[in-house]
């Protein structure tokens, strides 16, 4: 994966603001490294259609911006309570809680006005921060959280897969579906790119619920919180292989959604998810 669009517009984007703590926060988290998955998806996914992925560029790194405002408050005392995220000390320990707070605030707004900068019609614009805000919010990402944090503790492996359906496959299906909202597709091809995207985010935290087994926090580069919080995984109900096992197939279904797009190009996006398949953190 090339980075380095998406890191150079990164950091462009902090530095236009004032200086200040929140700032220096902000920055703390955002170019701490990570993979950027979802921006490279969405950069991928307009590739594949034939389109400059600078038309994306704006999105991909609003979609960033909200990955990271989500990590800062995912790792606060009131939420999972962890120590360290990207090889590094999390951000409300680099700062403190209050900064940390202020720091997710401060990404989460800046996402959106970066999103409206979007060069595209200014009708696909509104629809796409419109798709972003619900995947986002309330509706998606947000509200995975409240049922990870307050409404999880069962042993049923459907109520655990819409969780991870909505905490972590929200942010993983929007930028597949705004990619086909900017190639102006169908509304039945991007429901096919929505669904691609759940799927991809499933295998995604499977993936991750295993390799905080088998991997150490020093080899992950975050903590491992899900046994000190007594969280129930992919892993405490299915079994180490049969866990393997299904995020395998996640990926493998993935990609035969893609195959199956008809004219879109999608031998990189496939590449990319090989990579995600096989990742090790």
């Amino acid at each position: 994966m090339d980075n380095s669009m998406i890191e150079t517009y990164l950091a462009q984007r902090l530095d236009a603001l004032v200086d200040s703590r929140v700032k220096e926060a902000m920055r703390y988290s955002l170019l701490a490294g990570g993979k950027r998955i979802r921006p490279t998806l969405l950069l991928e996914a307009l590739k594949g259609y034939g389109l400059d992925p600078k038309l994306g560029l704006s999105l991909a790194t609003a979609l960033e911006m909200i990955h990271t405002y989500s990590l800062i408050h995912d790792d606060l005392p009131a939420m999972d309570d962890d120590d360290l995220r990207r090889g590094r000390p999390t951000n409300h320990k680099q700062f403190n809680e209050a900064t940390a707070i202020l720091a997710g605030d401060g990404l989460l707004t800046l996402a959106f006005e970066v999103a409206s900068e979007t060069m595209a019609e200014a009708p696909l614009v509104v629809r796409c921060i419109k798709e972003l805000s619900k995947a986002a919010g309330a509706e998606g990402m947000v509200f995975g959280q409240c049922l990870d944090m307050f409404e999880t503790p069962t042993s049923q492996w459907q109520d655990i897969a819409q969780v991870h359906h909505y905490k972590t496959g929200c942010l993983l299906s929007i930028p597949l579906k705004l990619a086909a909202i900017l190639a102006h597709r169908s509304e039945e091809e991007i429901s096919k790119w929505e669904q691609i995207g759940f799927d991809l985010g499933l295998a995604f935290q499977i993936q991750d619920d295993v390799l905080d087994v088998v991997q150490s926090e020093e080899q992950l580069g975050k903590s491992n919180s899900d046994a000190k919080n007594e969280k129930v995984t992919a892993v405490s109900i299915l079994g180490l292989t049969k866990a393997q096992d299904m995020y395998q197939e996640l990926y493998t279904r993935s990609n035969r959604g893609i195959e199956q797009m008809g004219e879109f190009q999608g031998q990189a996006l496939i590449a990319l998810i090989a990579q995600l398949a096989t990742r090790k953190k």
